[in-house]
């Protein structure tokens, strides 16, 4: 059984791990009151640029130069592009390893295609370079602080590729921001535009340029919203998940600490019951 040297130097430990802990979780609460913040602000943007594309969209289809607009173009899906998010550390819980299996279940479900990924953090990145996949880019250490400059750096490469028909498809898969406690998997398309119901039929909208033109400046921006979109979310879903891993761990410690507490009581108990049975012993053979 360890001594009291011992289950001391292990309560001293615990108590460390501790305080760091309880510190992290700190740091991730008021990261995540910022992130969440830009979150909620970007998402009516985000959504409203969506559904005025759709209507715009619809509009375009009727223009004699439509098939011939690589934004409309009808294409077989043979060549997908996947913007993968992750973190750049771990402490998160299932952060990360639930985003590898949404990707991994993205593979599977478009087994016999050629999946080219953008990847966004150093868990994803390190994750398929030992996999050998096909990487276009890689970004790293840019989740502290996401810039609209970021994602339109990250976007650049792929709108190219799918206006130059390389690729045949967008794709990006992060976790949006849902609450303190859990996130959502998130797996979007975002090129070819997706039809949204409802949208381009009970609004008639009049339009000063062609919407053809239009749709040609309009959509290479709605991808580099989508993307800065979903950064921010990825910032606010994993400082959530950190401060929850955190405050879960201090439990833990805590726990760790009553018990190691409680055998050491139990063993520094039982040397002062022997020592006075020594005595005892003692005195008695003495008379």
């Amino acid at each position: 059984m360890p001594s009291l040297i011992d289950f001391r130097r292990r309560i001293r430990s615990v108590k460390n791990t501790q305080q760091i802990t309880k510190a992290m979780k700190m740091v991730s609460a008021a990261k995540l009151r910022r992130a969440q913040e830009r979150v909620i602000a970007a998402r009516p943007y985000a959504q409203t640029m969506r559904e005025m594309l759709a209507n715009l969209t619809a509009a375009a289809a009727s223009d004699d130069r439509a098939g011939s607009s690589p934004w409309l173009a009808t294409r077989e899906s043979k060549r997908v592009d996947l913007i993968f998010l992750t973190s750049d550390t771990g402490l998160a819980g299932a952060f990360n390893s639930n985003l590898l299996k949404a990707a991994q279940k993205f593979a599977d479900e478009h087994a016999g295609k050629e999946i080219t990924l953008t990847l966004v953090g150093r868990k994803g990145r390190d994750f398929y370079r030992k996999r050998g996949a096909k990487i276009l880019s890689e970004h790293i250490n840019i989740l502290n602080k996401p810039t609209y400059q970021d994602a339109a750096g990250i976007a650049k490469d792929v709108i190219r590729r799918y206006r130059d028909g390389e690729t045949d498809g967008v794709y990006i898969i992060n976790n949006d921001f849902k609450s303190v406690m859990s996130a959502n998997l998130s797996v979007a398309q975002i090129l070819p535009l997706p039809p949204m119901a409802g949208s381009g039929s009970s609004a008639d909208y009049i339009y000063e340029q062609s919407p053809l033109e239009m749709l040609e400046q309009l959509i290479p921006r709605l991808v580099e919203v989508s993307v800065f979109r979903s950064m921010l979310e990825t910032v606010a879903a994993y400082q959530a998940a950190r401060m929850t891993a955190m405050d879960t761990a201090s439990t833990n410690a805590k726990e760790v600490i009553e018990t190691l507490t409680l055998h050491m009581n139990r063993v520094r108990q039982a040397a002062i019951t022997k020592e006075i049975i020594e005595v005892v012993s003692g005195a008695a053979a003495a008379e």
